[in-house]
């Protein structure tokens, strides 16, 4: 059956559908010998020969099984398959299931759940939906007061344009010089609860992702990864409703 080349790339666990779209636009993909660059090109790898980077893929998606990785991603690791600069990667800190790629991003100096899979669907579908929750606890210099956390809990215009969609925020317990939060975003602006709060005075000095939709596992050490459930799975695909509480306990 034919279906689109970036669909088939990101079946292989060689790139995520949007970065095998880059690949195609790039000339880096070949089908029967011929350089392929429009995106909507459709092939059968049951008939075709694929190549990305001059490599055949025909054997990987014949052989390939979809993995989905929960991992508590520790400070000082990029949320990247790759990265220049040598930096070190999620995908460091779990062997064994071939090529993997995150979904989304957590930042640098972030830590806490990260998913890591080899299927462009689900990462699209996780990553661009503005329905499954992301939550945080955010430890602030200082203390914002009430007025500053309602701005934020309305949407706040950043330093670079960007005015944030509402968010919930509810106060946990702080201590003399530092506030604690609970922050639940719907959508994946780049280091957008550290701008959130700089735009009120108040810097992050702590941040850790504890939940991705219903899934949380409070007991998934830092650095260490499990499969996800298959209920897990089917909650943030939208197969399920979604549970208030997801992952061991």
């Amino acid at each position: 059956m034919q279906e689109r080349l970036q669909k088939l790339i990101a079946q292989a666990g060689v790139a995520s559908r949007r970065a095998a779209e880059d690949l195609i636009k790039n000339g880096q993909v070949s089908v029967n010998g011929n350089i392929v660059t429009e995106l909507g090109t459709k092939a059968d790898p049951e008939k075709d020969h694929i190549k990305v980077r001059g490599k055949l893929i025909n054997a990987r998606l014949r052989r390939r099984e979809n993995v989905y990785i929960l991992l508590n991603k520790p400070k000082g690791y990029l949320s990247s398959a790759a990265d220049p600069e040598g930096r070190k990667l999620v995908v460091d800190l779990v062997k064994g299931h071939g090529r993997l790629h995150p979904v989304g991003r957590l930042d640098y100096n972030s830590e806490g759940l990260i998913i890591l899979t080899n299927d462009g669907d689900f990462t699209n579908h996780v990553a661009g939906s503005k329905k499954i929750p992301k939550i945080y606890e955010v430890k602030t210099k200082g203390i914002p007061t009430a007025v500053a956390l309602n701005k934020l809990r309305r949407g706040v215009l950043l330093d670079d344009g960007f005015k944030t969609a509402p968010a919930d925020i509810r106060e946990l317990k702080p201590t003399d010089k530092n506030g604690w939060y609970e922050v639940t975003l719907y959508e994946g602006h780049n280091q957008q609860i550290r701008k959130m709060f700089d735009a009120v005075g108040h810097s992050v000095v702590k941040l850790k992702r504890v939940a991705i939709g219903a899934v949380r596992d409070p007991y998934l050490k830092s650095g260490m990864n499990r499969s996800l459930t298959k209920d897990e799975y089917d909650q943030l695909m939208g197969k399920t409703p979604a549970k208030k509480t997801a992952g061991r306990r």
